[in-house]
């Protein structure tokens, strides 16, 4: 019989012991999502069983369609990866969307609807903040996770229990454009703002942080999220002494001012916030468009990230399968709020199970994911998990994003 000296003996054993240390330590590294495509190109073994149902709530008709049609699209694709990975935890993946029509009543009911016809375990959505803000109270009461897809601050904070959200806040937001104002010597803004939660919640940040940071809102104007023409506002902007102009809202009223400054020969630089952040904005305000700065999600310019960034992998992954599955159609930061949210959930349920309670608690204590709106660290006191550095600047060159320079 063959026998092994000491010496190989206790080399096995080392060897052994490195190999179940690599194996614990690669298990406590940051999530990453799903992965794309099944190692080898070995098929997954089809689910079976009870689904595992996710509600989602999307605005994906009404003004609000360019955030959620694009959040409809990702929560389509990645339920059939999901389910062709072997779902969760052997059982389907079946998210269940909802078409709020970018109406808060129209939110609630399909919400209601969710919880109470469909048995879902969570809800992901909605698009807007006012849509959030209008089914809170119904989550709460229900005790099923909600994590929204919309911006404002309020949403989570103070906490709320069962209420999450995946994109960066408004103040993260407004804090980018004022360093930028800051770095140029800018002095007096213009605030133009969408009559809604989202543009409410931008105008807070903005008078809460200007003083702090040497800058003075001289005039301030509203829009209605259908308004088709703002030139009484800008008109009016025009005769104050702004340097900037700072505008907080969806499309399409956001291209409308950036035609309407052009056409009153407005030259001083207009700044857009986060809701912009899709190719429905460029399409819509045409050479308006150029040189426009806003903040952004890294997704759109992925390709522009060093290596080393731990979110590049992620980007990249997502752009290639969205464009795979729609016609070579470029993903955006609201689809990038859905994956987000969907796979928060989904990688919260491999843990829990089909229980609300225990997949909130898992929710909560998410650390190091790496999303697409940055790298998530949930916690009792923060329901977001995201620092201002998953924000960067990006200016619109030859109709395309590109890294600005200044950030």
């Amino acid at each position: 019989m063959f026998r092994l000296s000491a010496v190989a003996r206790l080399s096995l054993l080392v060897l052994v012991g490195v190999g179940l240390l690599l194996v614990g330590c690669a298990k406590k590294q940051p999530a990453e999502g799903i992965k794309f495509e099944p190692k080898g190109g070995i098929a997954a073994k089809a689910p079976t069983g009870e689904p595992y149902k996710i509600g989602a709530v999307f605005a994906v008709s009404g003004p609000a369609s360019p955030l959620g049609m694009p959040e409809k699209q990702t929560a389509e694709m990645l339920q059939k990866q999901i389910n062709a990975e072997g779902g969760i935890n052997g059982r389907p993946l079946e998210i269940i969307v909802m078409d709020t029509a970018s109406e808060e009543d129209k939110c609630r009911m399909a919400t209601e609807r969710l919880i109470q016809n469909d048995k879902v375990l969570a809800i992901v959505g909605p698009s807007q903040s006012g849509e959030t803000m209008a089914i809170i109270d119904t989550v709460q009461a229900a005790q099923v996770p909600l994590l929204s897809c919309a911006a404002a601050v309020k949403i989570t904070e103070p906490v709320k229990k069962w209420v999450f959200k995946t994109p960066q806040t408004d103040a993260m937001a407004v804090e980018r454009i004022f360093r930028v104002l800051q770095k140029r010597g800018t002095k007096k803004i213009a605030a133009i703002t969408v009559a809604n939660a989202f543009g409410e919640g931008g105008l807070e940040q903005m008078k809460k942080q200007a003083p702090n940071s040497g800058i003075q809102i001289v005039a301030e104007e509203k829009f209605g999220p259908k308004d088709t023409d703002m030139t009484t506002q800008l008109t009016r902007i025009k005769g104050t002494k702004a340097e900037a102009v700072v505008c907080w809202g969806t499309n399409p009223g956001p291209a409308v001012i950036a035609q309407n400054m052009q056409q009153l020969g407005m030259k001083i630089p207009l700044f857009q916030s986060h809701g912009v952040a899709n190719e429905a904005f460029i399409k819509l305000a045409g050479k308006a468009a150029e040189g426009i700065m806003f903040p952004a999600g890294k997704l759109l310019v992925a390709d522009s990230l060093a290596d080393t960034d731990p979110q590049k992998k992620v980007l990249l992954a997502y752009k290639e399968a969205f464009q795979k599955e729609f016609n070579n159609k470029s993903p955006d930061t609201f689809g990038g709020h859905a994956w987000d949210a969907i796979m928060l959930v989904v990688n919260a349920l491999r843990k829990s199970g089909p229980d609300r309670a225990k997949l909130r608690d898992e929710l909560e204590t998410t650390k190091g994911f790496r999303g697409i709106g940055g790298v998530f660290n949930l916690s009792p006191t923060d329901h977001n998990g995201l620092r201002p550095d998953a924000f960067v600047m990006v200016k619109i060159q030859n109709g395309r994003w590109v890294l600005a320079e200044e950030q």
